[in-house]
């Protein structure tokens, strides 16, 4: 079994890193990168972010933003993983809503401003176990994951926080990989709903925190995603 845990390790290893650079529309992607995505320090390396009191951990940036796309409530939202989401673990999508009088293009998402509006994680096998494949992990080795905008979230202008956390060398502290972007999007038709709870980044998340590790062996039987539970408007 030990064997298995290593030669597996191994292979997830060897996998590809990734970056989410388009954000997607009811469907309909951004035709090139980095339009209402903020570019991130991955834009070329494709790393991802292991410290969670890092100011990366918020949106990883390394520009400000320069285009904001629009969707109404009850859309879907998504994003594009260039090329694919090639390690296991949970898909969590946050949005803040940016202030009143700030320029969305330069307000930074500091602060307890952060709502999780869905998440993509672990699905429980008939067998009791959780694995590292796609049995489990509904968004592995997917191009692109989306989430639909809560119909009664407020109108206005957010920034949209995807974010895969890679669990395949999280076997201690700080060993996970989070692969994270922000999106500039310009909310109308929403509602009067009042989005909780809020938590920062960082903040939200602490390095021991049983969401961002993971065991081969022995086999882990539940699993839930680091951070606050998702709103349910």
């Amino acid at each position: 079994m030990k064997l298995l845990a290593s030669l597996l390790l191994m292979a997830a290893t060897a996998d590809a890193h990734y970056r989410f650079s388009k954000l997607i529309v009811n469907g309909v992607a951004e035709e090139r990168e980095w339009i209402s995505v903020r570019q991130t320090k991955n834009f070329q390396g494709n790393q991802g972010v292991t410290d969670v009191n890092s100011q990366d951990i918020r949106c990883f940036q390394n520009k400000p933003g320069t285009a904001t796309a629009t969707a109404a409530a009850g859309d879907k939202l998504g994003f594009v993983a260039m090329s694919s989401i090639t390690h296991f673990g949970p898909v969590s999508f946050y949005m803040a809503r940016v202030p009143e009088g700030r320029d969305i293009n330069t307000w930074d998402g500091a602060g307890n401003v952060w709502f999780k509006a869905a998440e993509i994680t672990a699905v429980p096998s008939g067998g009791g176990g959780l694995t590292s494949g796609e049995a489990t992990w509904p968004a592995y080795n997917k191009q692109s994951v989306e989430f639909t905008v809560p119909k009664s979230v407020p109108s206005g202008k957010y920034l949209v926080r995807v974010e895969s956390i890679a669990l395949h060398q999280a076997q201690n502290p700080g060993g996970a990989q989070v692969y994270l972007s922000c999106a500039q999007v310009e909310i109308t038709g929403g509602g009067d709903g009042r989005p909780s709870p809020l938590v920062a980044f960082p903040g939200a998340y602490r390095s021991n925190d049983q969401g961002l590790l993971w065991s081969y062996y022995p086999v882990r039987t539940s699993y839930k995603a680091p951070g606050p539970d998702v709103w349910q408007g």
